[in-house]
């Protein structure tokens, strides 16, 4: 949740992406970890391998509107996501791809990469939301 009264505190919300970034850049087994947004492993154990965190982002006033954005480049486009993966933090600025539902129904990865990349600034996420750890082909 946002917590605006105490700037001295580093953002939460930052925090949880910096260890999801680096869970992804380096994929890490441990087998004591929680069932939350930053447990220590990416997958349901130790064996799989998954290279992302698939999350959904909330915006300060979005009233439980999770943030959507387009799933291509093109400017005419209305296919939107609002699953994301975390490519890169900077500062206060953190810059995510677009996932959309994997196009290949065979696949038992329920997403897949777009070409869609965003980068917004950190303090107006108010909450994160994870989603099961997953492989994303050509990342």
């Amino acid at each position: 949740m946002c917590n605006n009264n105490d700037r001295n505190n580093e953002n939460c919300i930052a925090e949880i992406l910096k260890v999801i970034y680096i869970l992804q850049q380096s994929v890490c087994p441990s087998d004591t970890c929680l069932e939350s947004c930053d447990r220590g492993f990416l997958g349901q154990s130790s064996t799989c391998f998954f290279n992302t965190r698939p999350i959904i982002l909330y915006l300060k006033g979005s009233n439980g509107v999770p943030l959507s954005m387009p799933t291509t480049k093109v400017p005419t486009s209305t296919t939107t996501s609002n699953v994301f993966r975390i490519e890169k933090i900077e500062g206060g600025c953190a810059t995510f791809r677009v996932l959309e539902t994997n196009p290949d129904t065979e696949s038992v990865y329920p997403y897949a990469a777009t070409n869609s990349i965003f980068t917004i600034t950190i303090d107006c996420i108010c909450s994160i939301r994870c989603l099961d750890d997953t492989f994303i082909e050509c990342i």
